[in-house]
């Protein structure tokens, strides 16, 4: 199971980091959740705004199109660099067939460019189309973005995360993970969002709402 999995990742983790960075990391976490930016996370039962995004391939993904096809499970990422990510992901396409089994898609979002996208697509075979949302404007429209700490840039920077280039800017700005199943109406049947980005809604159970 992805948590079981997520898990043992952040144990390793913190096994490596030493105790001050780890009072760091969560102290950034706790100003996080400081902002109230749960408050403004869509609810079930609200309207998904429409959106308009480009692939891996440099095409242009419409979610009106999407929808058209059929429900759709939406995973909002941080980025390739995420260890946390990397493994949802390819938990997810561990039971694409069974979303498409019963009519859904999927597609996963982030601030990253295309070209970091069809790197992470190549990387991990990932079958599923992975959006760029640039300068989080999607995010932002959902309010899961936030600005990103002084200190946690610093930080990140240090760890050799390259934010800046991997999302063409310099705003260090990212969404908090996030998994919708959306229907064809465009309502949200299910959400989950978390501040805390090593714990993730567990992939399977999606499928309940397909």
């Amino acid at each position: 199971m992805l948590a079981e999995d997520l898990k043992e990742l952040h144990q390793r983790s913190k096994g490596r980091l030493p105790k001050e960075t780890i009072a760091l990391m969560e102290r950034m976490k706790e100003e996080l959740i400081a902002t109230k930016i749960m408050e403004s996370v869509p609810k079930v039962g609200d309207s998904m705004p429409e959106f308009n995004l480009i692939n891996a391939m440099g095409q242009m993904i419409s979610s009106s199109n999407l929808l058209a096809k059929g429900p759709l499970v939406i995973s909002f990422y941080r980025g390739a660099w995420c260890s946390y990510c990397n493994l949802e992901l390819r938990a997810y396409q561990s039971i694409l067939n069974e979303i498409h089994e019963r009519g859904g898609q999927l597609v996963a979002i982030s601030p990253e460019l295309p070209d970091t996208s069809i790197t992470l697509t190549e990387k991990h075979n990932l079958q599923f189309e992975v959006l760029s949302d640039k300068d989080n404007e999607f995010a932002k429209v959902l309010g899961i973005a936030f600005s990103m700490q002084e200190e946690l840039v610093t930080l990140y920077k240090s760890f050799g995360f390259d934010i800046e280039n991997a999302q063409g800017n310099a705003n260090y700005e990212l969404p908090i993970p996030a998994t919708l199943v959306v229907d064809q109406r465009g309502k949200i049947l299910f959400i989950h969002a978390e501040v805390d980005y090593t714990k993730r809604a567990e992939p399977r159970s999606v499928l309940a709402y397909l």
